[in-house]
């Protein structure tokens, strides 16, 4: 697959070819659905947190004489049947979301998130992404060119960078719909986030160099 390379201005300058081991995956929705899923689960903060009864506060003495008062034995004011006592099967924060994936299926997910990118002409790649003054309002001016001339409807960018640039991650921080990260750092959440992807030649290479993992499909010879 062949895509169009623009300079700043956004004109067009030149093609390069993308590898298919990457750029030319077809879709598996299974496999992007459980990567998906395991990504948001590994990120989840636990944050719901019960007491049990032994975790309470107070309730050491037992409130009543065991017999002879005519009301139901008690242990403790802390119990669970007690307000303000323990909970029973409450939330806790020990809970394990966390789920394991294979490396290999991570990467071959991320594949065709890119790949789905690249076909639907959502992928934008330039030269060079630098913004001079490291200002705001310029990268804002560079988007608008970038929708006008680079990809058309574009409402949501990934910026992916090559190599750690804090003058454009400062830019893009002020702008609701953009977010930085860089080629080596890609995940599929991520991609399937922002609705365009912005690139360099060089973010290519790291791309193709970084997720070696993808193995190119052979296919079936009859």
């Amino acid at each position: 697959m062949k895509l169009p390379v623009y300079n700043s201005a956004g004109d067009k300058v030149k093609e390069i070819e993308l590898s298919s081991r990457i750029f030319g995956v077809k879709a598996n929705k299974n496999v992007v659905h459980q990567i998906v899923v395991a990504q948001e689960a590994n990120s989840r903060q636990v944050l719901a947190h019960t007491k049990t009864k032994g975790e309470v506060r107070g309730g050491g003495k037992k409130p009543w004489a065991q017999k002879g008062t005519g009301q139901a034995r008690q242990g403790s004011i802390r119990a669970p049947q007690w307000k303000g006592g323990g909970v029973i099967f409450g939330p806790r924060n020990n809970r394990n979301y966390s789920l394991k994936v294979n490396k290999k299926q991570k990467q071959l997910a991320l594949a065709m998130c890119l790949s789905e990118k690249a076909a639907d002409g959502k992928l934008a790649i330039f030269e060079n992404l630098n913004i001079a003054d490291g200002k705001t309002k310029a990268l804002n001016a560079w988007l608008k060119v970038v929708k006008e001339k680079a990809v058309s409807g574009a409402k949501k960018f990934l910026v992916v960078l090559d190599h750690k640039d804090e003058t454009l991650t400062r830019a893009a921080f002020n702008l609701k719909n953009m977010k930085t990260i860089l080629a080596d750092s890609l995940n599929c959440v991520d991609v399937l986030k922002y609705d365009t992807l912005i690139t360099s030649e060089k973010g290519v290479a790291v791309i193709e160099k970084h997720y070696q993992l993808i193995k190119e499909k052979k296919e079936k010879t009859k």
